[in-house]
């Protein structure tokens, strides 16, 4: 049976069958052995810019917040100035990820000066203003990310998010580059500046490309200079600040030395709490001394030592284990960072769920499109009483409810919130006569502890892993490891396994590494590759080897179609900038264009690109006209994946012309 023509290189195909190359009228490529990985010499040659400052921006699930470094100073990190408007109890180094946008969809404000603003809101108008909190999991859940994903504000209404996260990204822009001309007494330009944004590291390809896009569309830099933006995995941040921390700047959970003068071995939320009050009365300053030298505890370590770095903040748990490569003590990723959504969101899931237990789920729901305004307050309460939960409390925790909470529960139900709490039988909550709903240290640990138990799971089965043994140190950064619930439990499981370390001013320290990384991205030197790449290509069909169906007759030749070529496999090694190149030729020689697919999968033995899971991530198409030097017979075509860094390039070169194409692999358009 025979295809209609539609191209220069269609083919006539024995069988009915449907192939993803045939469908596309792919003008066929085979390769040309031997197939070889090289290291490019002028791979890490690329030329470097030069950036006055160096911008991390650490956007968070609960909170988010900059910092920044002049490249002439790099020892002094600067931590953006105080937020307006910080809530009692809560360290407002970082602003809430929230985003309020006007009901003709403009940006409005973000953060503390968002949230007040909406707080504010009559609550009739309140219903028309569109209010973010907690949208950046959305990249993490959504199944199949494209440009396209909406998110859905407080009021039900949606707004693509692209379009969100731009705007947040477009506000931190304007916030930094305030903040550096202020300094620097003269307009600072975006050109000057390196930014850095840092993601989960279990994200998936798409979510960090989303990430990049959105930053396009905020201005940081553009597709044309993409060299500007760094994507920084949230463990390696930390990781590498960890590095560099000195024995004051770090809590010891498993030593018994006194640690700053005063003894652990009190129990971890008062030494804890002890330590804060240090790192407070030292704390005016915004501006943080990184000393150049690998910190005392690296000191320790010898080349070949293993860590763990366990990033718990508010969507997600990252867990990365490294390993140092001495002298210049750079680090090699062991084991391909994995984790899940068991971020401090979990204890929030779970207080809205004991409200709904005491005030029936069809009343929550109905107060939270109802009163939006006064549900962020109610969590609000619940943030800074949540953060006061530790293991040795042994007095109630006070969660103030709003008005229009007790309010509106009278007339949704015509009785009252007491005796609500009284009917639903749930133990350690009571009603305290100041309109509070008072939780017992057992009620509130409960709420804990399922999000805790699953970190500690997922903890104890990487632990299991052959990459992971003799693991010497665990470091627990991220805004979640400040709870002293988690410490302990943490420490409980892996205290007799190895050392458990947490940074002083745990929240920031991956906001930190993050600067530490725009100044030193080489610091990193081999990752895992978290996805298996390939081009589909077309072998010489094998009887018995080939399945029939893939038979394809193309001018007497019988070609296997649909063939998975594979440049990398998921979780193999690669040094940064590593390229590997393999050899095509054009199954047809009268070819006039040569069009290369890339595809990807979490899978690494893949043998066709018709197989569940294989996705197309890339195309380059090479024309191969108006060439009028003399074409060998077998004319060659380069083709090139450099690898390393969170971004990948692929390039191809018809080797007779020295003609090429340039592509960015794209996980959101294909």
């Amino acid at each position: 049976m025979s295809e209609p023509e539609s191209g220069p290189a269609d083919a006539v195909s024995t069988s009915a069958y449907s192939s993803p190359a045939k469908s596309l009228g792919d003008p066929g490529i085979t390769p040309l052995s031997p197939s070889h990985i090289v290291k490019d010499p002028d791979a890490n040659e690329a030329e470097e810019q030069s950036f006055l400052v160096v911008v991390a921006i650490d956007f968070g699930t609960t909170s988010s917040g900059y910092a920044y470094s002049f490249t002439k100073e790099p020892e002094c990190i600067h931590v953006m100035r105080r937020w307006e408007g910080g809530d009692p109890g809560v360290s407002n180094q970082k602003t809430p990820t929230t985003i309020l946008l006007t009901p003709e969809r403009k940006f409005h404000s973000f953060g503390y000066a968002a949230r007040d603003f909406y707080h504010d809101l009559d609550p009739n108008e309140s219903k028309h203003w569109l209010y973010f909190e907690k949208f950046k999991m959305k990249l993490h859940t959504t199944g199949n990310l494209t440009m396209e994903t909406d998110l859905t504000a407080a009021n039900g209404k949606k707004v693509k998010a692209l379009e969100i996260f731009a705007y947040a990204l477009q506000f931190f822009k304007e916030q930094a580059l305030k903040e550096l001309s202020d300094q620097a007494g003269s307009e600072f330009e975006n050109s000057e500046v390196r930014w850095v944004i840092t993601v989960p590291a279990i994200w998936k390809q798409p979510a960090k490309q989303f990430m990049r896009q959105a930053a396009y569309k905020a201005a940081m830099a553009s597709p044309d200079n993409p060299e500007q933006l760094i994507i920084a995995l949230e463990p390696e941040a930390a990781s590498i600040y960890c590095r560099k921390l000195r024995l004051h700047q770090m809590i010891d959970l498993s030593s018994r030395a006194p640690v700053n003068g005063y003894n652990p071995s009190d129990t971890v939320g008062a030494g804890f709490t002890q330590a804060k009050e240090h790192i407070r009365r030292n704390r005016q300053s915004r501006t943080f001394l990184v000393e150049n030298v690998i910190g005392e505890i690296w000191s320790e370590l010898e080349e070949g030592d293993r860590y763990i770095v366990v990033d718990s903040g508010g969507g997600t748990v990252d867990l990365t284990v490294h390993q140092i490569r001495l002298p210049e003590g750079h680090l090699k990723e062991l084991y391909k960072a994995t984790g899940g959504p068991h971020g401090s969101l979990g204890v929030d899931y779970e207080f809205e769920k004991l409200l709904c237990k005491i005030f029936g789920e069809d009343f929550i729901e109905q107060f939270k499109i109802k009163r939006p305004a006064a549900w962020v307050d109610l969590m609000i309460a619940f943030e800074s009483r949540k953060r006061a939960a530790a293991p040795d409390r042994t007095n109630p925790l006070n969660i103030t409810l709003p008005f229009s909470f007790i309010d509106y529960y009278k007339k949704f139900r015509g009785h009252s919130v007491e005796h609500a709490l009284r009917k639903s039988n749930v133990d350690f909550v009571k009603w305290s006569s100041q309109g509070m709903l008072r939780m017992s240290p057992d009620a509130m640990n409960a709420l804990f502890k399922p999000t805790i138990d699953q970190i500690v799971q997922h903890l104890s089965n990487v632990f299991e892993k052959p990459e992971v043994t003799s693991v010497k140190f665990l470091f627990l950064v991220g805004g979640f490891a400040e709870s002293p619930l988690l410490q302990q439990a943490v420490q409980t499981a892996f205290g007799s396994k190895c050392r458990v370390i947490i940074p002083q001013d745990v929240g920031l320290t991956i906001l930190k590494g993050a600067v530490l990384f725009g100044l030193d991205p080489a610091v990193i030197k081999v990752r895992r590759s978290p996805l298996t790449y390939g081009v589909g290509v077309l072998n010489r069909f094998v009887e018995g080897k080939h399945p029939p169906e893939k038979l394809l007759v193309k001018d007497g030749t019988r070609w296997c179609t649909d063939v998975f070529d594979k440049f990398i496999s998921a979780d193999q090694s690669v040094a940064l900038g590593e390229t590997v190149t393999r050899s095509y030729t054009p199954a047809k020689p009268s070819q006039l264009v040569i069009v290369i697919n890339i595809y990807s999968s979490e899978q690494d033995n893949v043998s066709f690109i018709s197989e569940s899971g294989v996705k197309k991530c890339g195309t380059l198409r090479l024309d191969l006209t108006g060439t009028d030097i003399s074409v060998p017979n077998r004319r060659e075509i380069k083709t090139l994946m450099q690898f390393g860094d969170t971004e990948i390039k692929a390039m191809a070169i018809d080797v007779a012309t020295s003609k090429s194409v340039k592509v960015g692999i794209d996980f959101l358009n294909y």
